[in-house]
């Protein structure tokens, strides 16, 4: 069964690409959705235009950019992708009867999170999230957005109380980053620990003081 990747209009495309390889290198199959509003994040993040038609090429080129804009930094195998329009309301995912292991919204935006905890189902992302929920199965949700609304802050709670795991993109330094990849890989890989997905993505706390420092 896929996980099915959610991907909207917040700034934070690198943490995205970050969950997608990640999963993708521990033999994990994906149901990707790439929202209209996300395409014009990535393109003004990465110069890559998402299009319906093209999905292949340009998740490749989007995948293998580094989160410094270096092209053709990683080499993904993309044959455990499976690509959803975003406007396809008679997706697969849009129903509880198709068989998924969770979802993840990363990033999600504070427009995603209102659609998410509102029920709305605009659009294929925010109609999948609604299905995982209702079939009590794993949600994550990125959020990436600061500072937070008292509004937004209500969403948040509402969607922790329905069972989503809410996961603010927020890197963490103990783990000696010394790149800007190695903060986006952190967010990532925070991602998948709460999906239960093994991977390296970054350096663990092992108790030890000053473990991580690059000196």
């Amino acid at each position: 069964m896929p996980w099915i990747v959610g991907v909207s209009g917040a700034s934070g495309t690198p943490f995205a690409a970050a969950v997608l390889r990640g999963l993708l290198a521990a033999g994990e199959s994906v149901d990707l959705v790439v929202s209209r509003a996300s395409r014009l994040t990535l393109l003004d993040e990465t110069g890559i235009a998402y299009r319906d038609a093209h999905w292949r090429e340009d998740l490749a080129a989007w995948l293998a950019r580094g989160a410094d804009g270096k092209p053709e930094t990683f080499d993904v195998d993309l044959s455990g992708v499976r690509h959803w329009a975003a406007g396809d309301l008679a997706a697969g995912p849009s129903s509880g009867s198709y068989p998924a292991k969770g979802m993840l919204i990363v990033p999600a935006s504070t427009a995603c999170v209102a659609g998410v905890a509102l029920g709305l189902s605009k659009d294929l992302l925010q109609r999948a999230a609604s299905v995982t929920l209702k079939e009590r199965r794993k949600l994550v949700v990125a959020v990436r957005e600061t500072p937070l609304s008292g509004q937004t802050l209500k969403q948040l709670v509402a969607l922790d109380e329905a069972g989503a795991v809410v996961l603010p993109a927020s890197p963490g330094f103990y783990a000696g980053a010394t790149h800007i990849q190695d903060l986006v890989d952190f967010v990532g890989g925070r991602v998948l620990d709460a999906a239960g997905v093994p991977h390296g993505l970054y350096r663990r706390w092992e108790g030890e003081l000053g473990g991580g420092s690059p000196g």
